[in-house]
């Protein structure tokens, strides 16, 4: 039954009347960069076909199963658009950059046109008088140095041609930016080159060259260099690579897009505040272990209408290039499923994202596997959840702008259309 493509589309604008304000309960887990390629060193398997999951196995034979294509094919998605895809929002129409959704992550309230910037501290050298990124995450530096270069930075840079500018650490290499001016505009490109060994970007106008965009850019470009020169004496990092320069975007929230209450269930900022955007309750988590989500989930089963489970490790394990640890990171998740199961929501689905293959140790262009699990689902009985059974599951190849319609239609959230 596999097989079959639908259109991109934003299912609310349509048939908004047809969803009801009460239904089963969803729960969403989204292992963070999910898919995979074969690796010939691992017997021509995927990570997914590798690792061993009695538990997803099971629950796979009993479930629909497919692929989804985040934003289109051959397009490689951020975190942004693909999250926004599986939350039911058009990616390219409803655009929210990194930036903006890391300061939100880390409980920032911005001002009105404060533009942030998502950065990783890298280390770099300078080579011919550029600076040339040598590992773009510092080596996964630990989050208190990450507090302690912040505060060396902040304390010798607060403000650049009438810019004031502020430094905050977020998450182990990652840092969030802010810049609050008059008339600036986040229209502007990013510093980060996105790969080792290339020099550190010059960031210009997207477009049109306006005063706004032009006077940002130009501060940027200075600020990049003053960082590196505060920081060429730290031996852990030397620069910082921005991207993502954006405002607190205007977007419906879940609830009313949905007639759902949402808890996100997260631990790293930037998920937490793609969550926040569209309204969502925000758990509190200690130490951010699957184990504490988990009973965060538990406990807060009869409050909400929708959860939303984010698991990390699977996408930071593809993005270093370690294919055991991503392994061990989805036999961590499947350790977990009879205690979801056990809640008995009305629907359970698991996918990732987007695909970070540990083979590329990048985000790439790959379907995403994805198991929708409830009483009226499919139930396809055979094949494990992975990549090459998801590819004939019954679900077929969807674009993840569906997947919201079919997890109410599942949870018995959806009215009949038409007479």
């Amino acid at each position: 039954m596999g097989g079959g493509r639908c259109m991109r589309y934003d299912f609310s604008k349509f048939f908004k009347e047809t969803i009801k304000n009460e239904g089963g309960k969803i729960i969403l887990c989204v292992l963070d960069g999910l898919g995979g390629i074969p690796s010939e060193k691992y017997e021509g398997k995927t990570e997914l076909e590798f690792a061993r999951t009695p538990n997803l196995d099971k629950l796979a034979k009993i479930s629909s199963k497919g692929l989804h294509i985040p934003v289109e094919y051959g397009v490689t998605p951020g975190s942004g658009p693909s999250h926004l895809a599986l939350f039911g929002y058009d990616p390219i129409e409803n655009v929210i950059k990194r930036g903006v959704m890391e300061a939100m992550g880390i409980g920032i309230l911005p001002e009105r046109d404060e533009i942030f910037a998502r950065g990783n501290f890298a280390k770099a050298i300078l080579y011919e008088n550029r600076i040339k990124v040598v590992d773009r995450r510092a080596g996964r530096l630990s989050t208190e140095k990450n507090k302690e270069l912040c505060e060396l930075i902040n304390r010798n840079v607060s403000e650049i041609d009438g810019v004031k500018i502020k430094f905050f650490t977020v998450k182990e290499h990652r840092v969030c930016v802010s810049f609050l001016g008059e008339g600036l505009s986040d229209e502007i490109e990013d510093t980060d080159p996105q790969k080792d060994n290339e020099f550190l970007r010059e960031s210009k106008p997207y477009g049109e060259p306006t005063f706004g965009k032009q006077k940002l850019s130009r501060v940027v470009n200075e600020l990049s260099s003053l960082i590196f020169d505060i920081l060429k004496g730290e031996e852990s990092a030397q620069c910082i690579l921005l991207r993502g320069f954006s405002k607190v975007p205007n977007i419906q929230s879940f609830e009313e897009k949905w007639k759902m209450k949402a808890l996100a269930i997260a631990s790293y900022p930037m998920y937490r505040g793609i969550a926040r955007i569209l309204g969502m309750d925000i758990a509190e988590l200690k130490d951010g272990t699957l184990q504490e989500q988990i009973t965060v989930l538990k406990s807060n089963f009869k409050k909400y209408d929708f959860f939303y489970l984010h698991f990390k490790k699977t996408d930071s394990a593809g993005e270093d290039g370690d294919f055991l640890a991503k392994v061990k990171a989805i036999e961590e998740f499947d350790s977990v499923i009879d205690d979801i199961l056990e809640l008995n929501p009305e629907v359970l689905a698991i996918t990732g994202d987007h695909s970070t293959p540990s083979e590329l140790a990048y985000h790439s262009f790959h379907p995403v596997p994805i198991l929708i699990h409830s009483r009226s689902s499919f139930k396809d009985y055979g094949g494990r959840f992975t990549e090459r059974d998801c590819a004939n599951g019954s679900l077929g190849i969807i674009y993840a702008t569906a997947i919201m319609p079919i997890l109410l239609a599942n949870a018995g959230r959806l009215e009949k259309f038409g007479a």
